[in-house]
């Protein structure tokens, strides 16, 4: 039977981990939950190194971690559990996790870190926060095929599924990432003893949305399903890089 490890980095409490775990345990697979003790949206592929973790048990097949959702995936599957995961599925997210998204999400990070484990992973996140029954269904449709089919070396499955009813879904489409172009900015305040604060804020975000890609895809009513590679390598760059000079002057 395979044992699925379920996770987000939305908390223990989030609705779409609830939703995602409820159609999980229809199916004949082992499910246990271990996912943050609190929100950890854009925690990125961060681990804990200075301070012990806690695995504590919520109910049978529950436990929450004081820590991100990748100390979640290493706890889990590097003796937290009785007995490791064989697939790691993260989600379902509140929100989606687009083109240069996946370099912040917490959601992607703790897939990436099944893979780096060796183990197939999938991330899932809802664009939006309305139907997560949307994104459960498609999501349980695509680990069985993971299941079947197994995945490429160093890849995980990055799924973003349209919030809408299942009925308004226009289908699966494979997926390249797209450009966001952000407008963040610092906004600098002081407390009442005088200590400066800041908060990271920014207008709404420009998307750049090519044909194929993951934006495209979700706005057109498709669920995008784009696997991402862990070798970030640049190949085409290095060519480049060998018109330069690198002998130490």
């Amino acid at each position: 039977m395979t044992r699925i490890l379920l996770t987000n980095d939305d908390g223990f409490f989030a609705p779409g981990l609830k939703v995602m775990r409820e159609a999980l345990e229809e199916e004949e697979w082992d499910v246990v939950v271990v996912s943050p003790d609190r929100e950890q949206s854009g925690a990125s592929h961060a681990l804990t190194l200075h301070r012990p973790l806690r695995l504590d048990q919520v109910e049978p097949g529950v436990y929450k971690v004081d820590g991100t959702p990748t100390d979640c995936v290493l706890l889990a599957a590097r003796g937290g559990l009785a007995v490791p995961p064989d697939l790691i599925v993260s989600g379902i997210n509140a929100g989606g996790n687009m083109g240069d998204d996946v370099t912040y999400s917490g959601t992607v990070a703790a897939a990436m870190e099944g893979t780096l484990l060796g183990m197939p992973s999938l991330a899932i996140s809802l664009v939006g926060d309305q139907h997560f029954e949307t994104a459960a269904v498609v999501g349980v449709q695509l680990i069985r095929q993971a299941i079947q089919h197994g995945l490429p070396a160093d890849t995980l499955l990055n799924i973003n599924v349209p919030d809408r009813p299942l009925a308004e879904v226009q289908g699966i489409l494979i997926t390249s990432q797209s450009r966001r172009t952000y407008h963040d900015q610092v906004i600098a305040k002081r407390d009442p003893r005088g200590r400066a604060y800041f908060w990271i804020a920014g207008d709404v975000p420009e998307w750049t949305a090519g044909d194929g890609s993951d934006f495209a895809a979700v706005n057109a009513g498709y669920v995008s399903l784009t696997p991402l590679h862990l070798d970030l390598t640049n190949k085409a760059a290095m060519a480049h890089l060998h018109e330069w000079t690198l002998a130490p002057q």
